[in-house]
């Protein structure tokens, strides 16, 4: 049986495993850091932060940013804010943004849920994507998924009217997990005709690792809720 009424606040959804910095990452993040880089512990107007005001969305746990990388540049119209508490992939974004003159990217290497509750204004944000976090598969790790009911009632708070949070996962069991407590939530409405899965949209890209599982026939299930 499914537990969401797990409060999230405590519990973090990550473990910083840091990992080695390539000279190229070392020197993105020495480089460029105050160029694209945000400070936790400061309050910012949006607006001023990226000098016009836009569509905002954001990306928990970028990876390597590669897609998030593809998506600003794809859609030069809206800010992103990107989150992700792991340097070597911080560094591999930096790259990816002065390579290719991407302004419309800001990042917090922090905690996603402490941005998100204390640096994100109520009703600020366009659409957040959650894109293949860790699924804590084993049953006593389960708290430890950042997706519980708190967290969608933060989303309610967060988004915008009509604005959308996108989750994508291969993990089947974690899919239905979010599926189960997105669609119990009264401020969230699931976008999927059925009330099941969505398509990827072509906003989001393939990455080489969902790719690679496609060929194997491993499923990869997106769900789309829109605040109401």
């Amino acid at each position: 049986m499914l537990n969401p009424e797990i409060p999230f606040k405590k519990i973090q959804s990550f473990i910083r495993r840091q990992g080695r910095l390539t000279p190229g990452q070392q020197l993105a993040l020495d480089t460029h850091w105050d160029k694209y880089c945000l400070n936790p512990e400061l309050d910012y107007n949006f607006s001023e932060v990226f000098g016009r005001t836009a569509p905002l969305i954001m990306e928990i746990g970028f990876g390597n940013g590669e897609s998030l990388a593809k998506m600003a540049a794809a859609n030069p119209g809206q800010d992103y804010l990107g989150i992700e508490v792991h340097r070597p992939g911080v560094g591999h974004l930096l790259m990816l943004l002065e390579q290719g003159g991407i302004s419309n990217v800001r990042i917090y290497c922090h905690d996603a849920i402490e941005i998100l509750e204390k640096k994100i204004p109520d009703h600020a944000l366009a659409g957040l994507h959650l894109f293949f976090p860790d699924p804590w598969p084993k049953k006593k790790h389960h708290k430890r998924r950042i997706v519980n009911t708190g967290f969608a009632r933060l989303l309610t708070r967060k988004l915008v009217a009509g604005g959308y949070f996108h989750a994508a996962t291969d993990w089947q069991h974690y899919a239905e997990w979010m599926l189960d407590i997105l669609g119990a939530e009264a401020g969230m409405d699931n976008c999927s005709r059925t009330g099941g899965y969505c398509g990827r949209p072509d906003y989001r890209p393939l990455t080489k690792f969902e790719q690679r599982g496609l060929r194997l026939g491993h499923g990869v299930w997106d769900l789309i809720f829109k605040a109401s």
